[in-house]
């Protein structure tokens, strides 16, 4: 039983270690100033909702930030012979940016790590809870 705990206990700190090592180059644009403006947008709403502790307003900012709200995410737009009607509501701000590269893949997880620390540190009301 003590054994289980304590390698859960180092698995935490792995995870912990792990995750600030992937959110570093996020604050590293912070201070250069150079996060892409939808990203900056999202994390914002992010943060702000966070404070509220409303879990489930973040979790949809998170979303729309990691995959996007397009009708084909992923970067697929054409899947037959015939071109789409809505094609060109596709816009950039509908794509989402978890793909574009490593770097932003690492810290965006890491985001939703932070969040899911944050409510289980701070619950709130059961509605504002992401399950």
């Amino acid at each position: 039983l003590d054994l289980h705990r304590v390698d859960r206990r180092q698995r935490q700190m792995c995870i912990r270690d792990r995750c600030r090592r992937y959110i570093k180059p996020f604050f590293k644009l912070c201070r250069l100033r150079t996060i892409p403006e939808s990203i900056l947008t999202a994390m914002v709403g992010i943060v702000d909702s966070l404070e509220k502790r409303d879990f489930v307003k973040a979790n949809d900012y998170y979303y729309k930030m990691a995959i996007g709200n397009a009708p084909w995410p992923m970067g697929v737009t054409m899947v037959g012979i015939h071109e789409r009607s809505a094609r060109e509501k596709i816009f950039s701000n509908q794509i989402a940016h978890v793909l574009n590269d490593e770097t932003q893949r690492k810290y965006i997880s890491s985001t939703k790590r932070l969040m899911t620390y944050c409510q289980k540190k701070y619950p709130a009301h059961p509605s504002k809870c992401v399950m």
